[in-house]
Formats: structure tokens, sequence, C-alpha cells
């Protein structure tokens, strides 16, 4: 699987390392994902999701059913 967040869709930016002698290199910044389980009460099954921190904290204050709604609507969640 791809590093991007099931629910909101963050991925991995590319920026540059900078050096102390101001010496530029390119880097990846890469989104704070976990691989957490989330229970839907309505179905009566758990469900695994990659999910970022900012991720969590959408789940927690619109609901797991309405995450999941949005993230099929985007193309995140299959």
């Amino acid at each position: 699987m791809s590093k991007v967040c099931q629910i909101t869709g963050k991925k991995a930016q590319v920026g540059n390392r900078v050096s102390h002698a101001n010496n530029k290199t390119k880097r990846t910044f890469e989104p704070n994902l976990f691989t957490k389980r989330f229970y839907i009460p309505s179905e009566e099954k758990w469900i695994s999701l990659k999910v970022s921190a900012n991720g969590i904290k959408t789940i927690n204050k619109i609901g797991i059913e309405e995450a999941i709604e949005r993230g099929r609507k985007n193309g995140l969640i299959k």
C-alpha cells in the first residue's frame, strides 16, 4: 500500500534538506500514518484503515461511518 491517509488524503511531500553550509538535497516529508482498526456498529464488523493522526481526530469528530463515506466519495477507500 502507498503512504496515503485513507481519510484525509495526506501523502508524502517533497522538499529540501538544508545543511549548515546551506547545501540543499532532496528529501521527503512522510505523513504520520498508523494502521488502525475501527469498529462499525451498523455492520457489526471491524475494518483496518491506514490513517494519519489528523485522520484519527477527524474520525473522532464526525464518526467512522461518515468518515468512510467521505473517503469512498474521494476515492481514497475502495
